[in-house]
């Protein structure tokens, strides 16, 4: 790993001092730390849970402006990531599922860090920026996208050797294989390697890089300290994959909780008169391809605290790593010329509505934190306007003095950090397919979800088909999406503007 890493910084040093400075970035010099965060959902402190110990990203938070109503584009990582990494929707972009690659389809297509590579920055990588399996060959992560190769740092998943060998003896088994989608090939090997194989979590007295988080955010503390000897401004992203599945982390992030603490989902079950298309088929989703995980629910009581305990404690591990970063970016002196921006690709279900998973357009799935902090003299601030991960894009671009792609339909989130009253949309946009030919359209705005099913051939381009279902559901007077209010004349008006809403984007309308 080391051998790798310092190959890579060698690397950097010949670029960074070699690369022009471009002109197109005049007097400033505006640097990018961008921090890509795996299956977090707003259970952060800046978002008001009372419970959750995230001292890092609120640090970062009472610096910035804190966006309370981002929705992701698709609520799974692929297609949430292909489409923030290139500000276009999934309907451009055709990533929809864990299997298509992004340039396969789109090969001229724009990512973030190409463009500002394009401009004279340094861009680099490490840990998880794109998902590996909706870009090239799952190594260099979207080459086009790098001044130097993208760093990945190889660590096991579990610290317990009888897991990892279990797990590795599993692997070998179902090696060559053919599995129709990723769970069905998770869930084999589950069952392969016995109970030892692939636990849903675990909690070890061990060191922070013992797990890839930790791992990465040493290797990103060198190439900072490298970075900052450049000529050319970088862009840098560090993704973290904690708190996705397994929910791992060391044994002192366990103890900051305490299981007595812990409450259950408000609502565990299915919204009264909603569709069953709005939900994945298995209600567990993809926590049952666990080992420690039965196939079906119910389950207990115990079980679900501990789950909802490994979230937390993987969240604050991964926030003790965001503060390793931001400890080297003011040790450095770079804070004050540096925009810091953390977001979370999608949520995730903790046992509301059933689930435990992300796929689906509830809001434990679709909302997402955005936390940006800019150098620019921005007050802090909170934000609920409608906002989107498409945004992004544009936002960089304006906060670091960069002329904006005249294609991104996205809107720049600087007004809003200027003004937090300032409205910027009526609703944000996501969506999910269930199958081939269904697609979910969904529309939040700052009280009221509005979702359409749709039978349509979505992947060959159609944009209008048959109505299959519809969702409504009031935030202010039900914020746990008990009732489904789509058929209550009293909300007449409220579906016609989100139809409205739906014609002007051209997309969820009627053959």
């Amino acid at each position: 790993m080391n051998q790798r890493i310092n190959s890579i910084l060698s690397c950097l040093v010949v670029i960074g001092f070699t690369i022009s400075f471009s002109s197109t970035l005049g007097a400033q010099k505006t640097n990018v730390l961008f921090i890509p965060v795996d299956d977090l959902k707003p259970m952060l402190g800046a978002y008001g849970d009372p419970l959750i110990k995230t001292p890092n990203i609120d640090r970062l938070a009472k610096s910035g402006t804190v966006f309370l109503n981002t929705s992701c584009q698709q609520a799974i990582c692929g297609p949430s990531r292909a489409s923030l990494l290139t500000g276009m929707y999934p309907d451009y972009t055709q990533v929809w599922d864990l299997r298509t690659k992004m340039r396969d389809i789109n090969s001229d297509i724009l990512t973030i860090p190409q463009y500002f590579k394009n401009q004279g920055y340094i861009t680099a990588g490490v840990g998880k920026t794109f998902d590996n399996r909706c870009v090239d060959n799952g190594q260099d992560m979207d080459k086009p996208s790098w001044s130097i190769p993208y760093l990945k740092v190889n660590s096991k998943k579990y610290a317990n050797p009888e897991v990892n060998s279990a797990w590795e003896k599993a692997e070998k088994l179902v090696a060559g294989q053919k599995f129709k989608v990723n769970y069905m090939r998770a869930k084999a090997i589950s069952n392969l390697g016995g109970p030892m194989c692939r636990p849903s979590n675990e909690s070890m007295e061990v060191p922070d890089d013992t797990y890839a988080d930790g791992a990465n955010a040493i290797a990103a503390v060198r190439m900072l300290e490298r970075l900052s000897k450049a000529e050319a401004p970088f862009f840098l992203s560090v993704g973290f994959s904690k708190p996705h599945l397994p929910f791992v982390a060391p044994k002192k992030y366990w103890d900051l909780y305490s299981k007595e603490d812990i409450t259950l989902a408000a609502f565990p079950n299915r919204a009264k008169n909603s569709p069953d298309i709005a939900y994945k088929g298995n209600s567990l989703g993809e926590i049952s391809s666990y080992s420690d995980i039965p196939e079906q629910g119910p389950l207990s009581t115990e079980k679900q605290k501990e789950l909802i305990h490994g979230y937390m404690a993987a969240t604050s591990y991964m926030d003790a790593q965001v503060g390793v970063l931001l400890d080297k970016l003011e040790a450095l002196g770079l804070q004050d010329n540096t925009v810091v921006i953390l977001w979370g690709d999608h949520g995730f279900h903790l046992g509301d509505h059933g689930l435990w998973t992300k796929h689906t357009n509830f809001e434990q799935a679709v909302r997402s934190p955005l936390i940006i902090s800019s150098p620019h003299g921005f007050s802090a601030n909170k934000n609920n306007t409608p906002t989107e991960f498409v945004d992004i894009f544009p936002t960089l671009c304006e906060l670091t003095n960069l002329e904006i792609p005249a294609h991104l339909p996205g809107k720049s989130l600087v007004p809003l950090m200027e003004d937090p009253n300032t409205s910027l949309r009526f609703a944000a946009l996501s969506q999910y397919p269930r199958g081939g030919r269904r697609m979910g359209y969904s529309l939040r705005s700052e009280r009221f979800r509005y979702v359409k099913w749709l039978q349509m051939n979505y992947k060959t381009g159609e944009r209008t088909g048959r109505l299959i279902a519809a969702e409504l559901y009031d935030y202010e007077n039900d914020p746990l999406e008990t009732v489904n209010q789509f058929s209550n004349p009293y909300y007449k008006e409220v579906v016609k503007a989100f139809e409205n809403e739906f014609k002007k984007r051209n997309i969820a309308q009627l053959n």
